[in-house]
């Protein structure tokens, strides 16, 4: 049975997150959102602490925190591991500034892909590393199938080459996981995933893109112009399974849905706290004794925001909690972050309407949280991706089945 409690033994890692959120971003929140592609200098003293972590051993960095449990870890017992701790310190940091947690180093959403795929000798290589993920390209949206970029092994290299849009931390990180296909014929099933130095000949920044929201976090266009990496930078096995069919690299959203969500369900309970904030200083009363039908309406639309928090949160945490005990997530990945994304913007945009002209203004940070959300219900598959995702789990249907 599943205990959707906080775990008591992240109690102490999801405090120091929040700790962060508090103590660091909140007060430059505002600095880097009006600071478009500056780099957040304070964010380097917490790369050095984090290292430190690693090397001794108290906690893992980025991705290697998510992902694989240990194979010989007992199957019976339940476990609150790498996936939910990520989940913990995604959600606490967010509530401080997600555009600033994107930016951390070593916490990129390539991080887990690389823990959720990656051999072992892959892990040790790339344990310390800050990865972005480059999956989405001009030619297409929110079909991750139809992945243009190729890749070919000449000798000991892999030579890629193709354009990668929208990829987070793409300018600072130190590599990137390049989703490409190592033979066109083959279709989805000869799509993989490849871990590029930043470094690497052939590889180039085009532009950075301004944004809505999360201005903090560079988004990058990447051009891989026969991009050279060594052969064994490809993630997980080279042969292609035609059998298998994407279900490799798709594995890897299984892992950063999840934490996206978390990403939401963050920034959805520090919009939460900010309006009751202004509501009780304005004098309205929110009770929890009183139906919602006997409040005023602005009292009425909380506890209702306040109930879709919690769904959010709960799905969040069973999505974490599942890929921790071994078990099939994808519907309840997909659920989450469907679930933890429209809440967010729903909630953000309400507290801003209900805040009236202090929502609107620059005196709280709830109009920038609203512009922030947004982009957490778009990336790691849209809304109506997770919807479609859910409607094939839960119908028994194939992706061409259900389109």
């Amino acid at each position: 049975m599943i205990n959707l409690e906080l775990p008591k033994k992240l109690k102490a890692s999801a405090n120091q997150a929040h700790q962060v959120a508090s103590q660091i971003f909140r007060p430059i929140s505002r600095k880097y959102d009006l600071a478009e592609h500056e780099y957040p200098v304070e964010l380097d003293t917490m790369a050095a602490m984090i290292e430190g972590l690693a090397d001794s051993g108290t906690q893992k960095i980025g991705g290697a925190a998510g992902g694989r449990n240990d194979e010989t870890a007992d199957l019976t017992a339940n476990a609150n591991g790498g996936n939910m701790s990520a989940l913990l310190n995604s959600l606490e940091t967010s509530w401080g500034d997600v555009g600033l947690m994107l930016t951390i180093p070593y916490q990129g959403l390539g991080n887990a892909a690389i823990a959720a795929v990656a051999t072992d000798e892959q892990l040790s290589r790339f344990g310390k590393v800050w990865a972005a993920m480059a999956i989405t390209e001009p030619s297409f949206g929110s079909d991750s199938a139809a992945v243009t970029t190729t890749a070919v092994l000449d000798g000991d290299e892999w030579v890629l080459n193709g354009e990668k849009i929208f990829v987070t931390a793409g300018e600072r990180s130190t590599h990137i996981v390049v989703w490409a296909s190592v033979d066109k014929s083959l279709g989805r099933a000869a799509i993989k995933s490849f871990v590029v130095p930043r470094d690497a000949p052939g590889l180039s920044v085009a532009r950075l893109e301004h944004k809505l929201g999360i201005k903090a976090s560079d988004t990058a266009v990447l051009l891989l112009q026969d991009c050279r990496i060594p052969a064994d930078n490809i993630l997980g096995s080279p042969e292609v399974n035609v059998e298998k069919g994407f279900a490799g690299v798709m594995q890897t959203f299984d892992n950063t849905r999840p934490l996206v969500a978390a990403m939401a369900v963050g920034v959805t309970r520090a919009a939460l706290e900010e309006l009751r904030t202004v509501l009780t200083e304005a004098g309205i009363e929110i009770s929890y004794d009183t139906p919602a039908m006997n409040q005023s309406a602005a009292a009425a639309e909380f506890l209702r925001m306040e109930a879709d928090y919690e769904a959010a949160y709960l799905l969040s945490l069973r999505a974490a909690w599942m890929a921790d005990n071994k078990k099939p997530n994808s519907l309840e990945a997909s659920m989450s972050k469907a679930k933890a994304g429209r809440t967010g913007t729903d909630v953000t945009l309400k507290a801003v309407e209900l805040a009236g002209t202090i929502g609107y203004s620059q005196r709280t940070l709830l109009e920038k949280w609203a512009r922030d959300s947004k982009i957490l219900d778009i990336f790691e598959g849209t809304q109506q991706i997770q919807q479609l995702i859910v409607a094939r789990r839960v119908l028994g249907k194939t992706s061409s089945e259900l389109k």
